[in-house]
């Protein structure tokens, strides 16, 4: 078991809000870019986990978003192809829970349901935070807090 846990990281909608594209059309191939914020990589790197990239940009976030949030090249969750569950759970969290493998992880997306949380509570040994964020405001002041918090409480 790792010694820090993993943050599954979402982009659009997390990283990437949508009111903040709505106001500031920029004349990036993709409007969302115009509402990221820079400082997030800071506060993202700042956070005693190992972070992940957990979103269907895949390489994209590593080559477009790494950069401009001053972060280096994190590991990606590759999809599966099949999805298998009946619509109610989310289709990335059985596989996130699969990629854990067991150790105690955050993911931070904008689809979380608590249907997730009751099934990951179920089915994933280790603590874990499946913490919603408002896909038009993105990851806030409230969001890092809650999972700060959530770390400090879960510390080995």
């Amino acid at each position: 078991m790792g010694a820090h846990p993993l943050l599954f990281l979402d982009v659009d909608g997390t990283l990437l809000p949508f009111a903040g594209a709505a106001r500031q059309a920029g004349d990036e191939a993709n409007p969302l870019l115009a509402g990221l914020d820079p400082a997030q990589g800071r506060r993202l790197a700042a956070l005693s986990c190992e972070l992940v990239w957990a979103t269907t940009w895949m390489a994209e976030a590593n080559e477009v978003l790494a950069p401009r949030l001053g972060l280096p090249q994190l590991p990606i969750v590759d999809w599966p192809d099949d999805d298998d569950d009946d619509g109610r759970l989310h289709w990335k969290t059985r596989h996130l829970v699969e990629w854990a493998a067991g150790r105690r992880f955050v993911w931070v997306d904008d689809e979380i349901t608590d249907f997730d949380r009751t099934w990951v509570a179920a089915q994933h040994s280790a603590p874990a935070l499946l913490h919603r964020v408002d896909p038009r405001r993105g990851l806030t002041d409230a969001d890092y807090n809650a999972v700060e918090e959530w770390l400090m409480k879960t510390a080995p």
